[in-house]
């Protein structure tokens, strides 16, 4: 069974204060790659004493605890998800929707690239930045 967000912190020994585990249910719950503006907005739906600046060191504390995984995609600011097995992302780029996707071939190539130039491969990212194939019928 996979630990929650919390109880990789509690493990950690991190303080969890209730402000902190509001943050940590809005980073558990969502389902796309927030920014912290978005997580801040978020929390302070559950709890309005949550400040931004809260929300900032809190983020910083987990990323820098390796339980959060900050993106920097292009033209975006920064967005965050929990640490997990690796995946690759699609950002559409008229959006800003993020879709994970994962691709045993495209696992496969990355390993053998590596391996070629005398390498093994000990981790990876790839992101596509794409926009929506337009229907026929629709651009009419």
């Amino acid at each position: 069974m996979m630990d929650t967000l919390l109880d990789k912190c509690n493990k950690l020994g991190l303080k969890m204060t209730e402000q902190r585990k509001v943050i940590v249910k809005v980073l558990s719950d969502s389902t796309d790659h927030p920014d912290v503006e978005s997580v801040h907005k978020r929390a302070a739906k559950i709890d309005k004493r949550i400040g931004i600046a809260t929300v900032y060191r809190t983020i910083k504390l987990f990323e820098d605890n390796n339980l959060l995984e900050k993106h920097e995609f292009k033209g975006y600011s920064s967005r965050y998800e929990t640490v997990r097995e690796n995946h690759h992302h699609l950002i559409d780029v008229r959006s800003g929707k993020v879709s994970e996707f994962r691709n045993t071939l495209v696992d496969a190539m990355q390993k053998q690239v590596a391996k070629e130039m005398g390498y093994k491969l000990i981790d990876y990212r790839l992101e596509l930045y794409a926009v929506p194939i337009e229907n026929e019928r629709t651009k009419k």
